[in-house]
């Protein structure tokens, strides 16, 4: 066993404890929470878009628990300010005084609640892990990560997130009902303690550091570098879409690959690693020239024309 396999080996045993860890209290979502995880890895952030009570809040709580780092939750209401989020100077100590973005992980619980100005405090901490007051610049904790959470169906006291906002989130997940099976269970679990309380971290800071670095080591081959090209420009050229999907999204897609290969123990990009983050990495950086019918949301009409999209982009031999 070289070197290499053994520290993808080592890895994947320990990120598979850190799924496993997050089942103890999302049932019956495991594709969600890998992607989530390879996300955390890829140095991305997260876009939870689904209806309310299916676990989104949750699911972000329990990866916080999981990883033994600071956590800040920021409830996103109309007066929320962007001194909440990036913080300021106090004028009477002159001193910087953080706000709740200098996380590891931070929780931007129903992020179009918030007004416009607010929602823009995030761009450049999302965008290139700092925020600037005052003229200075203050650098975030590594690693960073944004995972914000928004109801789809919900139109009075939103404002939708802007192209620039939602470019910056690497994927948009929508986790969805449980199954019958799942949902039994998941009660059966409810009728003692929180779930939450019973799980406690299982990687470290330093740990996770270490395993963020190694996603830059897994092989992606240069065909399917063009295969990620192919499907972003296509996007740009679809007669369905007025606005396609950004240089960023490819670089973005090209890392969470990486990061999801380690996820599921590889230390090498396969085609279907790919074509299956298509359908999470680039809906919500586009904008349709038609709406949808009102059965469907914005979203699902997104993905949808995604899916045709990708079937006229070729895969690698």
């Amino acid at each position: 066993m070289t070197a290499v396999s053994a520290e993808t080996t080592d890895a994947s045993r320990e990120i598979g404890a850190l799924i496993a860890n997050i089942e103890r209290v999302i049932v019956g979502k495991r594709q969600t929470i890998e992607l989530v995880v390879a996300a955390l890895l890829a140095r991305g952030h997260v876009l939870l878009e689904d209806r309310p009570g299916v676990g989104k809040t949750m699911l972000a709580r329990a990866l916080a628990r999981s990883v033994d780092c600071a956590f800040a939750r920021i409830q996103c209401t109309p007066d929320l300010l962007p001194v909440d989020i990036t913080g300021y100077v106090d004028p009477r100590k002159d001193v910087f005084v953080h706000g709740a973005v200098f996380a590891n992980i931070v929780l931007a619980d129903e992020l179009n609640r918030a007004m416009p100005r607010t929602q823009s405090a995030l761009l450049e901490a999302m965008g290139e892990g700092q925020v600037t007051v005052e003229g200075h610049t203050h650098p975030l904790p590594a690693p960073f990560m944004v995972i914000a959470t928004q109801n789809p169906v919900e139109h009075a006291g939103v404002n939708d997130l802007p192209e620039a906002q939602l470019d910056r989130f690497q994927i948009l997940l929508s986790p969805g009902y449980p199954s019958e099976s799942d949902e039994a269970a998941l009660l059966l679990d409810r009728l003692g303690d929180d779930p939450l309380a019973r799980i406690a971290p299982v990687i470290g800071i330093a740990r996770l550091r270490e395993l963020i670095a190694l996603v830059d080591a897994v092989a992606i081959d240069e065909r399917l570098v063009r295969y990620i090209v192919a499907a972003v420009r296509r996007s740009r050229e679809s007669d369905q879409l007025a606005l396609g999907a950004s240089p960023r999204s490819a670089l973005q897609l090209m890392q969470l690959a990486r990061a999801y290969a380690l996820v599921q123990g590889r230390a090498y990009v396969v085609p279907d690693d790919v074509k299956s983050l298509f359908l999470h990495a680039l809906p919500h950086r586009l904008i349709p020239k038609a709406m949808p019918d009102r059965l469907m949301s914005m979203t699902e009409w997104k993905v949808r024309i995604v899916a045709r999209l990708i079937e006229d982009v070729r895969l690698p031999d």
